[in-house]
């Protein structure tokens, strides 16, 4: 099924991770082809991809009012893989396996912006309920700048399913949560086979998800209002496993 990406950093991405089939790029009328554009153009132009100018307007109406900065593709599907792609890409780079467990998250910014963070990371992939969860849609691509697009993402069936079927390949889960129970950075070793559990906005880890979890992790916080944004907690908790892991893949510049 045919949709359209939208804004210049989502659209290039896309491009450049040459996973979808690619039917038409769309310029607005009165876009210089310079920078991130004239970029644009010239890989879609090495993919075969036609392009057009049309009205902004139109554009406007394809990505709903979105911020679109005057760039539309259309694109087939987003190719989701299964979860043997995300071990196979750890054991490729001689890693441990870091995944990404989303649980029931709603809000397409929260999901973009985690996996913004886990493509800057290096997540070998992400997991997400097949129902009553956020996919991978084209507000999601262009939240995440279009990193997704280089991430692998799994939509299992039932994810406490699949949690159990990590944990016998020796795979530590471990839950962000709040209350009883749960350890800070100081008292976890993140620096193992290891995947980051993620509640859903307001609601959490579900009760299965949360029991399923070998640990539970909290962020300590001392002011007014003690709750995070889940896709802040997150972040943090994705660098802190990097950190970990002595920042593994990094190459500093020199």
């Amino acid at each position: 099924m045919a949709e359209y990406l939208y804004g210049r950093w989502p659209v290039l991405e896309s491009l450049r991770a040459g996973r979808r089939q690619y039917e038409q790029l769309l310029i607005a009328e009165g876009i210089d082809e310079k920078g991130t554009v004239d970029t644009i153009i010239a890989v879609a132009q090495e993919k075969g991809v036609n392009m057009r100018r049309v009205p902004r307007r139109v554009i406007d109406d394809l990505a709903r009012n979105a911020n679109h900065q005057g760039v539309a593709l259309r694109v087939g599907s987003y190719s989701y893989v299964d979860v043997e792609a995300a071990l196979a890409l750890a054991a490729e780079r001689g890693e441990q396996p870091l995944l990404l467990i989303l649980d029931l998250l709603k809000d397409p910014q929260n999901v973009g912006a985690l996996l913004r963070v886990a493509d800057a990371i290096g997540v070998h992939g992400v997991l997400l309920q097949e129902r009553r969860g956020v996919d991978v849609t084209p507000a999601v691509v262009s939240a995440s700048s279009g990193a997704v697009e280089h991430l692998n993402v799994s939509v299992v069936t039932n994810l406490v399913t699949v949690m159990r079927g990590l944990k016998e390949r020796d795979i530590w889960l471990v839950g962000l949560d709040i209350g009883p129970g749960t350890l800070t950075f100081e008292q976890v070793d993140l620096n193992r086979p290891l995947a980051l559990v993620m509640g859903s906005e307001g609601e959490g880890l579900r009760r299965l998800v949360r029991e399923t979890c070998d640990l539970r992790l909290t962020l300590p916080m001392r002011g007014h209002v003690l709750s995070l944004n889940v896709a802040t907690a997150g972040s943090i908790a994705l660098y802190a496993a990097w950190q970990a892991r002595g920042w593994q893949g990094w190459t500093p510049p020199a």
